[in-house]
């Protein structure tokens, strides 16, 4: 059975690059546009690891893990931000919101993966 992974980001480009690079290692990759997109998105299936930016309208990635850590269904569940804030300030905060990782853009397909394989592997 294929894990499911949420790509959260306003930009296209790079949710369309992270999820075709995480579906080609087996994963399911669902996509939202910005916070309040994904938390509509969440109820639909189970998710296994979240990866989401931070700066995004409607709802920016710090509310979008704020309302997660919040929910008893989705407190326990991984997260990993990619974005490209590189301040201590934005690592501080995602480090007490009990966010797994932090990747600064630009990025490469290699250290997604290795993030990713860090909370899920792609069979259970």
């Amino acid at each position: 059975m294929s894990r499911v992974i949420l790509v959260v980001d306003d930009s296209s480009t790079v949710r369309k690059f992270v999820a075709v690079s995480l579906s080609m290692q087996g994963f399911d990759v669902v996509q939202a546009c910005d916070g309040m997109d994904a938390l509509e998105r969440l109820p639909q299936q189970q998710v296994d690891l979240l990866i989401t930016d931070l700066n995004m309208p409607n709802m920016d990635g710090f509310e979008l893990i704020k309302a997660l850590r919040d929910n008893p269904e989705y407190k326990e569940l991984p997260v990993i931000i990619l974005t490209s804030l590189s301040d201590q300030v934005s690592r501080d905060q995602g480090a007490r919101l009990g966010v797994g990782s932090y990747l600064v853009k630009p990025f490469s397909l290699e250290k997604i993966q290795y993030e990713v394989a860090k909370y899920v592997s792609w069979t259970e």
